[in-house]
């Protein structure tokens, strides 16, 4: 017969654990497209006067996310910053974020064909009202899909947190097995809740492409 020590307290910390993963998306998902968006659009419309800041961005791209957090934290304390562990996690998720959006907004921007550009401005329409009213809107729809997949990385790569003291869904659950000493059972509720969130993340995603579509 099943029997386990699992108990209501025991869901009610990964439930804790599983808001703090969110919160972490959140945030860095905020902080990422805001300055993705910003870096993206000089990637797109100066790319050889931005070429620093896309060196800059591969640095990000290419070392592991682990290794970015335990750098970044143990410069805060050589430096003496007060930031929380959540702060840290937050910057370090962010700017990891930011590299990546950059170029799904650059290749947004650039799918927007040029003969729609030059139509724009041929009415009568500045730089930046051809920017605003014409280019954004539709690289906004191009670049979306890669926008919604980079959010559900970035859920998930909160679990490396844990190696800088946050207590997230991942770290509760593990905080459990050792108590309980059943990791089949309790990695697969976190894996559940995890499910469950990117599952809500991905049909809102889904139903405001299918908006975007009835409005064309």
């Amino acid at each position: 017969m099943f029997s386990t020590d699992f108990s209501s307290n025991d869901l009610m910390f990964l439930l804790n654990g599983a808001w703090v993963t969110m919160q972490l998306t959140f945030w860095s998902i905020i902080l990422g497209s805001l300055a993705g968006l910003f870096f993206g659009l000089l990637r797109a419309l100066l790319p050889r006067a931005s070429w620093p800041l896309a060196w800059v961005l591969d640095v990000f791209r290419s070392v592991p996310l682990l290794i970015q957090f335990v750098l970044f934290n143990s410069l805060k304390s050589i430096i003496g910053l007060n930031i929380s562990a959540f702060g840290v996690g937050c910057i370090v998720l962010g700017v990891y974020a930011a590299a990546y959006f950059t170029e799904i907004v650059r290749a947004g921007v650039l799918a927007v064909p040029f003969t729609v550009r030059r139509a724009s401005r041929s009415l009568g329409l500045s730089f930046l009202q051809d920017l605003r009213w014409i280019v954004l809107p539709m690289a906004t729809r191009i670049a979306f899909p890669g926008w919604l997949n980079l959010v559900l990385g970035v859920m998930k790569d909160t679990a490396l947190v844990m190696w800088i003291g946050i207590v997230e869904l991942l770290r509760a659950s593990q905080t459990i097995v050792t108590r309980i000493q059943e990791p089949l059972l309790v990695l697969c509720i976190a894996g559940l809740i995890y499910y469950v969130m990117s599952l809500v993340v991905a049909r809102l995603g889904a139903r405001l492409e299918r908006r975007w579509q009835e409005n064309d």
